[in-house]
């Protein structure tokens, strides 16, 4: 990391650097030989660097291991072999997933004749049946390393296969087999592929575990995607006794992405009173596309694409496809009505901005970006997908022509207000900070445009001025409050609109919130809230937090708001200083940095105020060195994060009163006493 002499990692033996060839008469690259070049073998690299294949070692990165998993047992279901998937995750952390396919091939390969079929495809990266197209029509993808990194990152899985009416398994850890493919006997009534599997500790950490409402969402949204297959959870009653998760459910959505839909805006107002559905199968059976549609009256929109069941939160190419279809057809219907001239300035955003959108699509050999899927790539599929939605497009507006004025209106009037903010807007940023009216307070940067600019949020005056002595006056804003901001969880939205604070905050970013929210307007690329490395500091940033996630989700969703990370001690040793980020950081600096003689004086920040414009410049605003948290929310945690921030931030004390006692090792003392 860039700041690492910052907290220690100067400390750290360097090795000598190479002899000149000054001093040695050989040329330096002699220490350059073969043996320098290190060769890993198997599943070693997976291990040696997980980041590279299924994204880090992060809660969605464990997750990903589970995708990886249902993913080859909803391909066998998509291709007409499987009826059903079993999800089963039990007391211990394991997973096991089941289904009813044909069974991984349990003969000799033939490239490899003293391993078992099995053994190839769970130890050797880039073996599968998604390369043979004679296998698969479609699948998840094309890299043939999923279910051989869900092991390599194990530390115990096992795999059952019943095939020809007899039954095998076989066990591995770490990616390494620790029996041969075993024959157990015959079973009748049984066919296809069991994994079971635990994540390996030393990858992910001791902490680390499924989380049963995550692993409950995943299984029930694969059961919508494709209506042919039923999906069964069951989770160990011990770890969802303090959730909403069932313990046991069966998943089965004959309507695929029209009934999805409905589940994800019951209760919101639409636009049109009918939703935009359809399905169609390609010719020849290879691939198909479905989707869903529907416009929302006053609540952000949101578009969930999928490719052969696997997510593709980043979008992509059929994502394109599909939003220039809608454009297109709704600019020939307005064309066909008469009121093209009006509907000439509509652009893509001005019909997804509300939109709620669910689409799907099969297609043979798709191209994903990264290793973990989020984005589609086939450039076949833009194509392909505009020309089928379109086509359905312009027969539902003309048989439907009520809602299509209505809808068309909607647009418009979007459009109509996107120009008129666009026009208020066009104004040199200067003029814009006098219009702020906040002498004293926002100190803004002197870039012209929104690209590489930073905003600071800090608490208080004090802050604030040292804050705007250690910035980069061209590039870095900063905006001091004054301490606890409102909670917009629990306000009313008199309240809301009474308050200072949150109303110069939206003034400084200048793209509007809720439904009024213009991410072209937002005056900054990076919003940092930088607050006190302590209890009322973390307070500060998670009423912050809450009020960009309530206001301005789309702020989050696109990146742009991250936590700075000042130390909280600095720790001198003679003519020698570091900076730690907290206790535990303290501690380990003292036993494994500062070794050297001579007593270690610690200072303890009492706040950002502080510390000297200098430190704050090194430590916590200097790009080459700081260290940025980025707030994210994974796609498939909208709902459980929806939950929790009404949990811990709503206006029931009691929900945060049972968190407390839940969660907390010190509740019962708080409560005793």
């Amino acid at each position: 990391m860039a700041n690492d002499d910052l907290f220690g990692g100067a400390a750290r033996k360097q090795p000598a650097p190479a002899p000149s060839r000054k001093e040695t008469g050989k040329p330096t690259e002699a220490g350059y030989t073969a043996a320098s070049i290190e060769v890993l073998e198997g599943l070693e690299p997976v291990r040696r660097r997980p980041g590279m294949y299924i994204g880090g070692t992060d809660e969605t990165a464990l997750h990903h291991l589970f995708a990886e998993v249902i993913d080859n047992s909803m391909d066998e279901a998509v291709a007409g072999h499987a009826t059903f998937i079993e999800v089963d995750l039990d007391k211990d952390g394991f997973v096991t997933v089941t289904d009813n396919g044909r069974g991984m091939p349990v003969e000799p390969h033939p490239k490899f004749p003293k391993k078992s079929t099995v053994e190839v495809i769970m130890t050797m990266l880039h073996a599968g049946g998604k390369f043979d197209s004679g296998a698969y029509q479609t699948s998840g993808g094309l890299h043939g390393v999923g279910v051989s990194v869900v092991n390599a990152l194990s530390d115990h899985l096992e795999v059952e296969v019943a095939r020809g009416q007899q039954l095998y398994r076989q066990t591995f850890s770490r990616g390494v087999p620790l029996t041969k493919l075993e024959e157990l006997g015959r079973v009748a009534n049984r066919r296809g592929t069991r994994v079971r599997f635990h994540p390996d500790a030393q990858i992910f950490g001791k902490g680390a575990h499924f989380k049963p409402a995550r692993l409950f969402r995943m299984s029930r949204s694969k059961a919508y995607l494709f209506g042919g297959v039923e999906i069964r959870w069951k989770c160990a009653p011990e770890l969802v006794a303090a959730t909403e998760t069932p313990s046991e459910a069966v998943f089965r959505f004959p309507g695929g992405l029209k009934d999805y839909l409905a589940r994800e805006v019951e209760g919101k107002e639409t636009v049109t009173s009918e939703a935009f559905v359809g399905k169609v199968q390609r010719e020849g059976g290879h691939g198909s596309l479905e989707w869903a549609v529907c416009w929302l009256a006053n609540d952000d929109g949101f578009s969930n694409s999928y490719c052969n069941t696997i997510p593709t939160p980043d979008g992509g190419t059929h994502e394109a496809g599909f939003r220039l279809a809608l454009l297109r057809g709704l600019k020939d219907h307005a064309e066909r009505i008469g009121q093209a001239k009006r509907a000439s300035q509509i652009t893509g955003d001005d019909i997804a901005g509300q939109t709620a959108s669910m689409i799907s699509v099969f297609i043979r050999e798709p191209e994903f970006q990264g290793q973990n899927k989020s984005r589609l790539m086939t450039v076949e599929a833009s194509r392909i997908v505009e020309a089928t939605v379109r086509d359905s497009f312009d027969h539902w507006l003309a048989g439907a022509p009520q809602q299509a004025t209505q809808l068309l209106n909607f647009v418009i009037e979007r459009a109509e207000e996107r120009l008129r903010r666009r026009a208020e807007k066009d104004v040199a940023r200067k003029t814009a900070v006098r219009k702020l009216r906040l002498p004293g307070k926002l100190a803004d940067c002197s870039n012209s445009g929104a690209a590489d600019s930073e905003l600071f949020i800090v608490e208080g005056d004090s802050a604030g001025g040292s804050a705007k002595q250690a910035r980069d006056r061209a590039t870095q804003a900063v905006l001091p409050l004054r301490g606890k901001i409102l909670n917009v969880a629990s306000a009313t939205r008199d309240k809301l609109t009474a308050n200072q604070q949150l109303a110069d905050l939206v003034q400084a970013l200048g793209c509007g919130t809720g439904n009024q929210y213009r991410h072209e307007d937002l005056r900054y690329e990076r919003v940092i809230i930088m607050t006190d490395a302590d209890v009322d500091g973390a307070h500060i940033a998670s009423l912050l937090i809450t009020f960009f996630y309530r206001l301005t989700p789309r702020l989050i969703e696109e990146g742009h708001l991250f936590i700075a990370a000042p130390p909280l001690y600095k720790l001198t040793q003679g003519t020698r200083t570091v900076y730690a980020r907290d206790d535990a950081h303290r501690a380990e600096l003292t036993q494994k940095v500062l070794t050297g003689k001579g007593k270690i004086e610690v200072s303890r920040f009492k706040g950002l105020g502080e510390m000297l414009p200098a430190q704050l410049k090194e430590t916590t605003m200097d790009r080459r060195k700081r260290t940025l948290l980025r707030v994210m929310i994974a796609p498939e945690d909208r709902s459980e994060t929806a939950d929790s921030v009404e949990r811990l931030m709503g206006n029931k004390p009691e929900a945060r009163f049972q968190f407390i006692q839940e969660r907390a090792a010190f509740a019962q003392d708080v409560v005793d006493v």
